[in-house]
């Protein structure tokens, strides 16, 4: 089967996410391809392309174009450099900013599904597939997504990112998280990985710590000199939390791996004495990292437990 009939087939998948089915369509018994694939695929949004602060205010712009550049020190580049997979050919990075599980206006996870198909990136040599998406959808009863949650809720001073906000449409719908939305959304593209990369493990990667457990407070360094704290970030403290538990349960369901990357970066969330997540222009983190993003050793504690994994 060439390419551009594969890749009609996942996007017959995205007509099937649409209407809340839970499996692709099935492909012709004889159509997988004898050979080929990648070793590694990685599909993801900012939190897996990550990049510098110029690059993330450039993809806020009005009508920016969907942005899949990768940072220099983003896990996946780490990962291939670690497996010495970066200048072979051998690996595949598709993520973007802004990528979601099926919300959009960016790429969803059928979009990099089908640029990776493209790419020759799926086959029988495909040993390990890793998904880290789910954060930039909506959830629930508003449509709103996590960057106007963090620019409009958690920054808000004056009326705080309380818990409330969901309900009054100033953060994402945290209430409408649940492992079976979860599992709905992402199995038409983990089961077209199943069948076009056969013996490819496929693994949900977590997000990292961003607060302590059982903490309401959201902090971000600025400029090295001081921190703004939002004491009530109940609402985005709750989406963490409760996409962090559909992506363990989903994958649970749907007989996929996890890797944990919150006991990976434990203990170095944004309100800690050393955060691995980027602050607003703080050379004390990463000064020019995309604002609560991970840093350079974020990325590299995350790239180092995966490859043990992978290796395992």
């Amino acid at each position: 089967m060439t390419n551009s009939t594969r890749a009609s087939v996942l996007g017959a998948a995205a007509v099937t996410m649409a209407a809340a089915l839970l499996s692709a369509p099935a492909p012709d018994a004889a159509a997988a391809p004898a050979d080929g694939g990648k070793s590694v695929v990685v599909m993801g949004d900012s939190f897996t392309a990550n990049g510098d602060i110029a690059a993330a205010l450039e993809n806020t712009a009005p009508g920016a174009q969907p942005d899949c550049s990768h940072g220099p020190t983003s896990w996946p580049t780490q990962l291939a450099q670690g497996m010495g997979l970066w200048d072979s050919g051998d690996f595949a990075d598709v993520s973007c900013r802004g990528a979601s599980l099926v919300s959009g206006p960016g790429y969803t996870l059928v979009h990099e599904a089908r640029t990776a198909d493209a790419q020759g990136a799926f086959g029988p040599r495909t040993k390990a597939v890793l998904i880290q998406t789910g954060l930039n959808d909506s959830w629930g009863d508003n449509q709103v997504k996590l960057r106007q949650t963090l620019l409009n809720c958690v920054l808000d001073v004056i009326r705080g990112c309380g818990p409330e906000a969901a309900a009054e449409g100033r953060a994402t719908d945290y209430r409408g998280v649940d492992t079976a939305e979860y599992v709905r959304r992402a199995q038409p593209v983990v089961d077209y990985v199943r069948y076009y990369a056969p013996n490819a493990r496929i693994i949900f990667v977590g997000y990292p710590e961003m607060n302590a457990p059982g903490a309401q407070q959201w902090c971000i360094n600025v400029l090295g000199v001081g921190q703004i704290v939002q004491q009530r970030a109940g609402s985005a403290i709750q989406l963490w939390d409760r996409v962090d538990l559909a992506q363990r349960e989903g994958a649970a369901r749907l007989g996929v791996e996890f890797f944990d990357a919150k006991a990976v970066t434990a203990g170095h969330g944004l309100c800690s004495p050393e955060p691995w997540l980027a602050g607003i222009l703080d050379p004390a983190s990463e000064l020019l990292g995309t604002p609560v993003h991970p840093s350079a050793q974020g990325d590299a504690v995350v790239a180092a437990g995966l490859q043990r994994m992978i290796a395992g």
